[in-house]
C-alpha cells in the first residue's frame, strides 16, 4: 500500500510540469498563436531560475526569476509574429534552439552546483492521513497550483468575458477587431501569461524536481506538452488529465528500470515519447472532432485592416 502512494506521489510530481507547460500553452493557443518555442522557454527558464536560486539562496526567487526569464522570451516571440507577421511555426522553432544554445551557454558556470534535496513539508494535518497522506498530499506547492489553476482557466475561459473574448480572437481575429477589441495587444498579454507559466514548469524542473543545473536538462518535456493542448482538445482538465497519464508512465518506465526488468533501457527510456506518438495517432483518427474544438484562427496570420 505504501508503495502504491509513493507511486501516486511520484505520478503527480513528474506530472506537475507537463500541467503547467500545457496549460500556458493552452492560453496562447486559445489566443490563436501556435507557440513551438515551448522547449526553449523552459530551458531558458530552467538556467534562470537555478541561478537565481543558487545566488540568493531563496527557491521562490528562483521560480520567480525562472517565470519572468520565459514570460519575456515569450513575449519577443509574441512581438515577432504578431506584429512582423512572422511565420509562427518556424518563429518557434528558432526561439525553441535559441532557448537551448543560451542556456548550454549561460549554464556553463553552474554545472557544479546544486540546491540540495527537496524537502516537502506537506499539507499541515493531511500528510499523516493513512495512504492519501502520503499519495496527495506531499507535493510541493506548485503541484496544487497546477490544478488551481486549471479549475480557474476552466473559469475564465468558459465564465469569464475576458476568457470569451481570448476564445474568440483565437476562433476568429477579424470579427473581434471589428467588435472594437485589441486583438494584437491582447494576443501579446496572451503570450506573455502563457509564458510566464511555462516558465515555472522549467523552474520546477530544476529548483524543486531536481534541484541541479544539466545541459538539456528539459528532455523534451516542451514538446510533450505541446502534444498535451491537442490530445485535451484545448480544455484545461483534460490537459491536466494527459499530464498526469504521461507523468505516470515516465515514473513507470523508471520504476521498471530500477527493478532491471529485461527489457533494453533504449525502449523504456523512449516510453514516454512513443506514448505521445500513439496517442496523437488515435486522436487524428477523428479530424473533424480536432477541428470541432481547435481554435480556428491558430497559426494564421491577422492582418488588421485587411
Amino acid at each position: 500500500m505504501n508503495e502504491l502512494a509513493l507511486l501516486l506521489a511520484s505520478t503527480i510530481a513528474s506530472g506537475t510540469p507537463l500541467a503547467l507547460a500545457a496549460l500556458g500553452l493552452l492560453i496562447n493557443e486559445r489566443a490563436g498563436v501556435i507557440n513551438l518555442g515551448a522547449e526553449g522557454l523552459m530551458l531558458v527558464a530552467a538556467i534562470s531560475g537555478f541561478a537565481c536560486a543558487v545566488e540568493t539562496h531563496s527557491p521562490t526567487l528562483g521560480l520567480l526569476a525562472g517565470a519572468l526569464a520565459a514570460a519575456a522570451l515569450s513575449g519577443a516571440l509574441g512581438a515577432m509574429v504578431i506584429w512582423l507577421n512572422t511565420d509562427q511555426y518556424a518563429s518557434g522553432l528558432a526561439v525553441s534552439l535559441f532557448g537551448a544554445g543560451l542556456s548550454a551557454f549561460v549554464g556553463v558556470g553552474y554545472t557544479q552546483e546544486s540546491l540540495g534535496s527537496h524537502v516537502r513539508s506537506g499539507v499541515p494535518g493531511l500528510s499523516e492521513l493513512p495512504f492519501v497522506g502520503p499519495a496527495l498530499f506531499t507535493q510541493h506547492p506548485l503541484a496544487y497550483a497546477a490544478v488551481a489553476l486549471t479549475l480557474l482557466e476552466t473559469w475564465f475561459f468558459w465564465r469569464m468575458k475576458a476568457g470569451l473574448v481570448v476564445r474568440a480572437i483565437g476562433a476568429s481575429p477579424e470579427a473581434a477587431q471589428a467588435l472594437g477589441y485589441r486583438v494584437r495587444w491582447i494576443r501579446l498579454a496572451a503570450m506573455v501569461t502563457g509564458g510566464g507559466i511555462v516558465g515555472l514548469a522549467g523552474a520546477y524542473v530544476s529548483i524543486v524536481a531536481t534541484p541541479l543545473w544539466v545541459e538539456g536538462m528539459i528532455a523534451g518535456k516542451g514538446w510533450i506538452a505541446l502534444a498535451l493542448t491537442t490530445f485535451a482538445t484545448w480544455r484545461p482538465r483534460r490537459a491536466l488529465f494527459g499530464a498526469y497519464l504521461f507523468g505516470g508512465v515516465t515514473v513507470l518506465q523508471l520504476n521498471l528500470q530500477g527493478r532491471g526488468v529485461n527489457v533494453p533501457i533504449e525502449l523504456l527510456s523512449a516510453l514516454p515519447y512513443l506514448c505521445t506518438i500513439a496517442v496523437l495517432v488515435v486522436i487524428s483518427r477523428s479530424p473533424q472532432f480536432i477541428a470541432d474544438n481547435r481554435p480556428a484562427a491558430l497559426g494564421k496570420p491577422f492582418y488588421p485592416g485587411i
